[in-house]
């Protein structure tokens, strides 16, 4: 006998499907971004665990403890955007695919007068962990409010947790009354033309001798974008954009990393370099900059030595392949080291979007070494088994 078919025999799967889709819905977006992320796909939207783009930039990683921390600059939409209205922010993770928000690390002050004040310049934060005094040690590019780029300091913050929150120490242009290691003593007291035209070939010789130094030295040179490094002796090194941005710094920092020591070198006067990005391997040194052409990318820089304090010779553009001259459309921020596998480096690189700087892209390749040289090749999407070729 052939049985009517109820009404709740009809809906049963109607009812499985409805909550098959209810239970989809209700995953949290940490399992959903979990299984989406894992690779990386330079220039995308790249979101956080809580399916928001990743809000970090110019920024470094720490990592301590298993786990991998990226601070950045927290960027806000439209105009005014890429002045810190919110501060330093902080992402975790495991894998470096899937990243947990965990919140600002260091806010802005809404104290009037505060060198961090709502609405300064906070630009390339970077941590780095201090075994002998147990602190997280943020240094990072600032501005005072209202002038522009005219302060050109490099400012401290520190806390016990990776996360922080930190503290607000202090800002200064670095190494003020101290000239560069080996630095004639000629070249101490020459004078120079304050009137010399810019651009010309005297003006870049007067340059490369250190007329912006000579400058500069009562109350310590200029620090824009910077960089930190930590050598295998644990000694630790701010390397930054100085005088007018025409010459890279690299300074030793005393053994708290909260203080300059006086020992610094410059880095090809007169060059034109920003965004330093330093690492090291099999005893070598590399350093990657870019030119300063605002926020609109060109070709990057590499240089190498055999010590930290030089001397330091240039090897050209690491990128090849398309776009390779605008560097991927990117300026470097950092290069990381990726724990567990031999010779594994990433670059890191923003693509900036000026008239919405929330909107702003992060360009990560990984690095290959071709005939000793470091390279960086376009990948639309790739993971970390490419280190294990």
């Amino acid at each position: 006998m052939k049985v009517k078919p109820t009404i709740a025999s009809k809906t049963f799967p109607v009812l499985l499907a409805l909550l098959a889709i209810v239970a989809l819905i209700s995953c949290s977006p940490k399992e959903q971004v979990a299984k989406y992320n894992h690779s990386f796909k330079p220039g995308e939207i790249w979101v956080d665990t809580d399916s928001v783009h990743i809000n970090a930039h110019g920024g470094g990683i720490l990592y301590y403890n298993n786990t991998y921390y990226w601070f950045g600059e927290f960027k806000t939409a439209g105009k005014g955007g890429n002045s810190a209205q919110v501060g330093v922010s902080c992402y975790s993770s495991t894998d470096l695919y899937n990243w947990k928000n965990e919140g600002i690390a260091l806010p802005v002050s809404n104290e009037a007068g505060s060198d961090i004040e709502k609405g300064a310049v906070i630009e390339r934060p970077k941590v780095i962990y201090n075994e002998m005094t147990g602190k997280f040690v943020m240094w990072f590019h600032l501005e005072l409010k209202g002038q522009g780029y005219g302060a050109a300091r490099t400012a401290l913050a520190v806390s016990d947790k990776a996360t922080g929150p930190y503290t607000f120490v202090k800002s200064l242009r670095p190494n003020a009354q101290e000239w560069p290691v080996d630095y004639s003593e000629e070249l101490k007291t020459k004078e120079y033309d304050p009137e010399l035209k810019w651009w010309t070939p005297d003006w870049y010789k007067a340059i490369d001798e250190g007329m912006f130094l000579q400058r500069e030295f009562e109350g310590g040179q200029m620090a824009r974008d910077m960089q930190l490094f930590v050598d295998d002796d644990g000694k630790a090194y701010h390397i930054h954009a100085s005088e007018d941005n025409l010459t890279l710094h690299i300074s030793e920092l005393t053994d708290d990393y909260q203080d300059f020591t006086g020992k610094y070198i410059r880095i090809f006067p007169a060059g034109h370099n920003e965004a330093p990005a330093l690492f090291k391997k099999d005893g070598t040194y590399y350093l990657m900059a870019s030119g300063c052409t605002g926020w609109d990318p060109n070709a990057a820089r590499l240089f190498e030595a055999k010590s930290i304090w030089g001397p330091w010779e240039s090897m050209g553009n690491p990128c090849v392949g398309e776009d390779a001259d605008l560097t991927f459309h990117s300026q470097s921020t950092y290069i990381l080291p990726v724990q567990g596998k031999e010779d594994a480096f990433i670059y890191m690189g923003d693509r900036w979007t000026p008239k919405n700087p929330i909107d702003g892209r992060y360009i990560w390749l990984p690095i290959q070494f071709v005939a000793g040289k470091p390279t960086i090749k376009w990948a639309e999407d790739w993971d970390l088994s490419v280190f294990d070729n």
